[in-house]
């Protein structure tokens, strides 16, 4: 008997391999079951979301008119709960060093080839002006795990030094973190500092190949990595982010597992993960994407992120500069609702970038700058969006999705991002950009409701003005 059980604290209870793959048999045999798929898509359509078995039933489908229906699905339910918005953030790399040895990462403790840094807090401070210049306002602190080098007293540290930057009109007004599993007090602590979202990959859910994969280091304990989101949420960080690296193991039992994670998370906690991120394998310093048979094709990597999107319907989704342009641009109306911008990967690589392939985690793909990305959003009718109103007023966890599901979020979120946007346009655009941009705020406020629409027209006139940081 099946040991599953999504209320579970215990990890090989609530991602139980058994339940996977009586899952996966069960798509495979029902892979062409039209009533079913149509079942299932005429549930989807009512946007409460999908278990892992149905979805898993989607991701397995041959029929063709269907699978056209799953994205046209995907799309309109993107439209409906986050509309046009697409939220921008950049990484920012505190340390590459690290004891763990994930044999997927260039950071592995083994490698003896890659310079290893760890930024002073005057290079931080030094950075983070930087990211402020471009115009960012969001962004994720990422660090190896090392308590030598990068013990939790310094993430801390870091998080009170970039909050206090600031350059011209810029600051950073969210810091989420993505580092190592740690403790409930850790969690409690990083809480305390005004962390964002706690981020963490579990990277894969077949707990024989993580083991595999992470044969050394703290990290190759599979349970206390995958039950971290639960000590996460017990020491009050209510909005985490989970992600797995595809193309690590089968994508098919990736996809069931991260979507049991989510269900458990919400059986538990009443709020499923703030955030689901999908990235995939990329070539990197003594990686060779030859030795991982599993890594995905775009057509299929596309599927994922529609089907993620109508089985998770009120989670944001977030996709890096791992990706191209290309890519990019398909996935954004299928899910997508935060994307990277002018991002670098390696340890100061935002002050100097002339060193960035030294230090990299992975090869960026999407090389333009945040200017760049802007312009182009704007161009497809997307709402670049610097928002992080929803943290500092108090909207997370539970709370945040309670305004989702009422579909009461718009009357927020949009303002809000039009408000950022017109900041960035004024502070940091080129002049083309600008000009476009300043075109979309105003046929956008035209879609805003009153008495919103009036209230936040008063606001981008004191914006104009020089005035900033308005929120709803």
């Amino acid at each position: 008997m099946s040991t599953y059980n999504p209320k579970s604290s215990h990890a090989e209870e609530f991602i139980c391999d058994e339940e996977i793959r009586e899952t996966l048999e069960y798509a495979e045999r029902n892979k062409g079951n039209r009533g079913l798929i149509e079942d299932i898509l005429n549930k989807a359509a009512a946007v409460k979301g999908l278990t892992h078995r149905e979805a898993a039933v989607l991701m397995d489908c041959e029929l063709d008119d269907l699978n056209e229906k799953i994205f046209q699905l995907a799309k309109e339910i993107k439209q409906d709960l986050y509309g046009n918005r697409i939220v921008l953030f950049a990484p920012l790399y505190l340390s590459n060093y690290c004891i763990n040895g994930c044999v997927y990462c260039p950071y592995h403790g083994k490698n003896r080839e890659i310079p290893r840094k760890k930024l002073s807090q005057e290079e931080i401070a030094a950075e983070v002006r930087a990211l402020e210049d471009m115009g960012h306002k969001r962004i994720a602190v990422e660090a190896g795990e090392d308590p030598v080098h990068n013990p939790l007293d310094y993430i801390l540290e870091s998080i009170k030094t970039i909050y206090a930057t600031k350059s011209g009109n810029g600051s950073i007004r969210r810091v989420n973190v993505n580092i190592a599993a740690t403790t409930v007090e850790n969690y409690r602590r990083l809480h305390e500092a005004g962390i964002g979202t706690y981020i963490l990959f579990q990277e894969t859910y077949d707990k024989k190949n993580y083991e595999a994969l992470h044969p050394t280091g703290p990290k190759s304990d599979y349970c206390y990595h995958t039950e971290a989101m639960d000590r996460a949420q017990e020491g009050g960080c209510d909005d985490v982010g989970c992600g797995v690296l595809y193309g690590l193991n089968n994508y098919r039992y990736e996809l069931v597992g991260q979507l049991m994670h989510a269900e458990h998370l919400e059986a538990r906690f009443g709020v499923g993960p703030h955030t689901i991120s999908v990235p995939r394998l990329c070539p990197a310093e003594d990686i060779d994407l030859k030795d991982f048979p599993n890594v995905l094709p775009d057509e299929i990597f596309c599927k994922i992120v529609a089907i993620i999107r109508i089985s998770a319907p009120y989670t944001g989704m977030i996709i890096s500069t791992r990706e191209s342009r290309k890519v990019r641009e398909k996935v954004l109306d299928l899910g997508i609702s935060q994307i990277s911008g002018g991002s670098r990967t390696s340890v100061g690589g935002y002050t100097t970038p002339e060193r960035h392939d030294e230090t990299a985690q992975f090869d960026v793909h999407d090389l333009r700058s945040l200017d760049e990305v802007i312009d182009w959003l704007i161009g497809m009718d997307y709402i670049p969006s610097f928002c992080t109103a929803c943290y500092r007023e108090g909207r997370t966890g539970d709370r945040f999705m309670k305004l989702v599901k009422a579909g009461k979020i718009h009357h927020c979120c949009t303002p809000n991002a039009l408000m950022t946007l017109e900041e960035y346009l004024l502070d940091y655009a080129q002049p083309g950009t600008r000009e476009k941009g300043q075109a979309l705020i105003r046929r956008e406020m035209e879609k805003v409701p009153e008495p919103v629409r009036t209230r936040a027209r008063k606001y981008l006139d004191e914006i104009s003005e020089g005035k900033r940081d308005f929120r709803f």
